[in-house]
């Protein structure tokens, strides 16, 4: 029996296309909730960008890919900042390449480095809320949980070397999120689990990320949206419909949950 359902944000429960939540999926975490099924978010997006659920609420969230947990009333479940070493490399690297913006997310903010016509692009094309700059020099000041810094594939294999205790994943061509190596939505699963008793065969989870890999092989049922890639596909149980065509509505309906 499923007891709690993950959903990514991005490309699953909000159209890259129209920005908003389908209708059908609404009335589909309406019918979870009268189930009793808890609902939890997992995406790579900081708390602070969260901005594009509307009025839904959730009973958890996995953030920024694993490395920051919470539930209700802002209760920590987990955090893991990247290690200082690593930070200070990174931001070595944005000094010296000026034309390269990165995402620094620290506990409760968002800043960008280096911003440029790309990251308006960005923060335009997923309707960020409005980010402002930072100085390499002050990104350091506070811990950081995650560093999304628009790295091609092959400055990503160039760079992340010199990064030891941190790994990367992607869901979107143009950046990467850098978290603690560790850190990933399957690990946030875990935290879940372990804060509200669950276990890995009473979970479902919906995604079309490469940072969602992991919770697709992690969840007890791995639903990939249509409009995942083919090797996000290939790591789930199940290949639903696109979030355009009531790809979460169709895939719950096929296991009988709604």
């Amino acid at each position: 029996m499923i007891k709690a359902l993950f959903f990514d944000i991005d490309g699953t429960l909000v159209s890259f296309n129209t920005h908003t939540i389908p209708q059908s999926t609404l009335n589909a975490i309406a019918e979870l909730r009268k189930k009793g099924i808890k609902l939890f978010i997992s995406t790579g997006r900081p708390r602070v960008a969260i901005n594009n659920l509307g009025n839904l609420e959730f009973d958890g969230y996995i953030t920024m890919n694993g490395s920051y947990c919470f539930g209700e009333n802002d209760e920590v479940i987990y955090k893991s900042p990247i290690p200082k070493s690593d930070v200070e490399t990174m931001l070595g690297i944005l000094k010296k390449e000026k034309n390269c913006p990165c995402v620094i997310v620290h506990e409760k903010e968002m800043s960008f480095c280096n911003p440029n016509t790309q990251t308006a692009a960005f923060i335009q094309m997923l309707k960020f809320p409005d980010v402002p700059e930072i100085s390499v020099e002050d990104a350091g000041k506070k811990e950081i949980f995650q560093l999304s810094p628009f790295f091609t594939l092959e400055e990503e294999e160039k760079y992340l070397p010199l990064m030891p205790h941190c790994e990367s994943s992607r869901w979107y061509p143009t950046f990467t999120d850098i978290v603690c190596k560790g850190n990933s939505k399957q690990l946030g699963m875990d935290k879940i689990m372990e804060r509200f008793g669950f276990t890995l065969e009473e979970t479902m989870a919906f995604g079309d990320g490469g940072n969602d890999i992991s919770m697709l092989r992690h969840a007890g049922i791995g639903i990939a949206m249509g409009n995942a890639n083919d090797t996000v596909k290939a790591s789930a149980n199940y290949v639903t419909d696109s979030v355009d065509e009531d790809g979460i509505w169709n895939g719950l309906k096929h296991f009988n949950l709604i």
